[in-house]
């Protein structure tokens, strides 16, 4: 039969292991969870919840076990920031929904979206025609990003301003010296043109550049590990 004190212990062990593995897994807010985290979120309340009043469970099977995992999430955050395509196919990559006022409904059928939700997420952004934004991106943690083209309320008025130019987002070039395929893919470039870029501003080796970007109007963003 289990004691109360061996249920004590077993939940003061479970406290000081979750908040152990928080502080080592780095901050996240709740809305900036993946959908890896929050399946690891709810593996560690079961994995904590089911062996408090099991008797058959040590405390040592339960140390074991909230070791193991930590080291086990700690080695796949690690290996995702270090091979960036690893940590995109692990975590999945932002979803263009959409595109210079158009919606790209074989986007949204592929992350299971219908119209009614995509309206109440712009809604929850505080937009409430689709006719007024530019770009809409669903990030990985579920949540919409919106980019409108201009103040909705100005959009009628010539007299304010000349039309806004077209709006590009920016694209990621290189991250942590490894070169973003698909976004030279995306801009019709290959990596002649980068490698040129690159040399432009003194940079000879790629696995030296932490992060690069092309943006429209402007000269590509590097930024080098050493800085």
């Amino acid at each position: 039969m289990i004691t109360f004190e061996m249920i004590a212990c077993k939940l003061v062990i479970g406290i000081l292991g979750l908040w152990t593995m928080t502080r080592l897994l780095g901050k996240k807010e709740i809305s900036q969870l993946t959908a890896f985290d929050f399946v690891s979120s709810l593996m560690l309340s079961e994995l904590v919840g089911n062996t408090i009043y099991d008797k058959d469970v040590k405390l040592v099977h339960l140390l074991f076990s909230l070791v193991l995992w930590t080291l086990l999430s700690i080695g796949l955050e690690k290996i995702g920031a270090r091979f960036f395509r690893f940590g995109r196919f692990a975590s999945g990559k932002p979803e263009l929904l959409i595109h210079n006022r158009k919606v790209l409904y074989g986007a949204m059928q592929k992350n299971n979206l219908d119209f009614d939700q995509l309206h109440a997420m712009l809604r929850q952004s505080g937009v409430f025609a689709l006719s007024q934004v530019e770009y809409a991106v669903l990030e990985t943690n579920g949540s919409l990003s919106v980019m409108l083209k201009s103040d909705p309320e100005d959009e009628s008025r010539s007299d304010l301003k000349p039309p806004q130019p077209r709006v590009v987002l920016p694209v990621a070039l290189v991250i942590n010296g490894n070169i973003d395929t698909a976004g030279l893919r995306e801009l019709g470039k290959d990596g002649g043109w980068l490698v040129r870029e690159l040399l432009a501003k003194g940079v000879e080796d790629v696995k030296t550049v932490l992060y690069a970007e092309w943006s429209e109007g402007e000269e590509v963003h590097v930024q080098l590990k050493a800085d």
